[in-house]
């Protein structure tokens, strides 16, 4: 019986590690070899050895899109951690309509990222001039994403409106775990408010702090459907993130191998910035 259910497990894992190893682990491979070529995405290609990777760190464009990147990755993490978590208090409150509520401010999640860029792409560029023009408010007149200036705090809506859902129900299961026993001791001490929250919740919803904190970073360093749907880089390339220019450049601008040559190191980017949030937070959790 033992024997029947390890072979039943392994048959249903070698179909999976098959198909991973095929569609993840064989093209990243590929991937990296490209890297080390002139590769234009057809046609025959040249061993260049570390050119590529040379031509990264002088390339004003990469250097742009890094800016970017990195810019709206941590304003937008700032942004959805604290309307998420202000969110999740209110919604595990003793407020009527409670399920309603969360079911309500979870759908964005559900929508597709494109179709919710295509939407606030239309509301950005006939809705709210229109109003503007309505209400005086001159500034507004001209879409937010025409203006070089203005375009990454569209992009940087979007992608807080469609994040703020999945933050908010980890936050409220973070809170759910909080026992009330803790509550009723700290009101004992004179902890309520801003006191109750500081010295009580939020140092036992550490955890899913750090959680949301690694996943709102990582997928807002690979943003790429807002792009794509809003801005398509533009304007004058103010709002090309570093997936869109590998995926751009790369696929039609014959530069694939310089730009898996950016996309391996982009991955090793991701990686050193997750782990390095994740030791950040262990050391917090262990100081609390």
């Amino acid at each position: 019986m033992k024997n029947e259910r390890k072979r039943t497990f392994l048959l249903i894992t070698i179909p999976i590690l098959a198909l991973f190893i095929c569609f993840n682990t064989i093209p990243l491979i590929r991937g990296v070899i490209y890297s080390f070529t002139n590769f234009k995405g057809f046609g025959s290609y040249d061993w260049v050895g570390l050119r590529n990777y040379a031509d990264l760190f002088t390339d004003a464009r990469v250097g742009r899109s890094y800016w970017f990147t990195f810019k709206l990755a941590v304003v937008t993490t700032i942004v959805v951690n604290v309307l998420s978590l202000l969110l999740a208090l209110a919604l595990n409150s003793h407020i009527r309509a409670k399920s309603f509520f969360r079911g309500a401010y979870f759908l964005p999640n559900i929508l597709g990222s494109l179709v919710v860029a295509y939407i606030f792409n239309y509301f950005f560029t006939y809705i709210l001039p229109a109003l503007a023009d309505m209400i005086g408010i001159e500034a507004l007149r001209t879409s937010i994403l025409s203006n070089p200036a203005t375009a990454w705090i569209g992009v940087m809506v979007v992608c807080a409106w469609q994040a703020i859902a999945m933050n908010t129900i980890i936050y409220i299961s973070g809170l759910q775990t909080v026992p009330e026993d803790v509550y009723e001791a700290g009101g004992l001490d004179g902890a309520t408010g801003w006191k109750q929250f500081k010295y009580l919740t939020f140092p036992l919803i550490i955890p899913f702090f750090s959680i949301n904190m690694v996943l709102c970073i990582k997928n807002f360093l690979m943003v790429f459907d807002q792009i794509m749907a809003l801005t398509k880089g533009g304007p004058a390339q103010s709002t090309e993130s570093i997936s869109y220019l590998i995926y751009n450049n790369g696929m039609s601008g014959g530069q694939f191998g310089f730009q898996s040559a950016n996309a391996v190191v982009f991955f090793i980017v991701i990686v050193i910035v997750s782990v390095a949030q994740m030791k950040f937070s262990s050391k917090k959790e262990e100081q609390l």
